[in-house]
């Protein structure tokens, strides 16, 4: 992932102007990486070092997830539904 695609991912998902590091950016930047391995791993089956951290995006992913809906379940299904996760 690119430096300008972070910085658009950033954009659509800060809350406010100087925004970097909250649970929606973390989220997102999370979920367009977990993309491109996916795609990775479709073409390279025994990746297995990729797989490993693909496993490990996707459970920090889970956690953020938990810990944004433990404390505003609003922000937590705008969320969901930007990013149109099933969860």
């Amino acid at each position: 992932m690119d430096t300008a695609t972070k910085q658009d991912i950033k954009a659509d998902f800060a809350t406010h102007e100087n925004d970097t590091g909250s649970v929606e950016v973390q989220v997102a930047i999370l979920t367009a990486r977990i993309k491109e391995l996916t795609e990775h791993l479709k073409i390279h089956k025994k990746d297995n070092s990729t797989r490993r951290g693909l496993q490990n995006m996707v459970s920090r992913r889970r956690r953020l997830l938990n810990y944004l809906e433990s404390r505003d379940y609003g922000r937590y299904q705008a969320l969901i539904q930007k990013l149109g996760l099933r969860r």
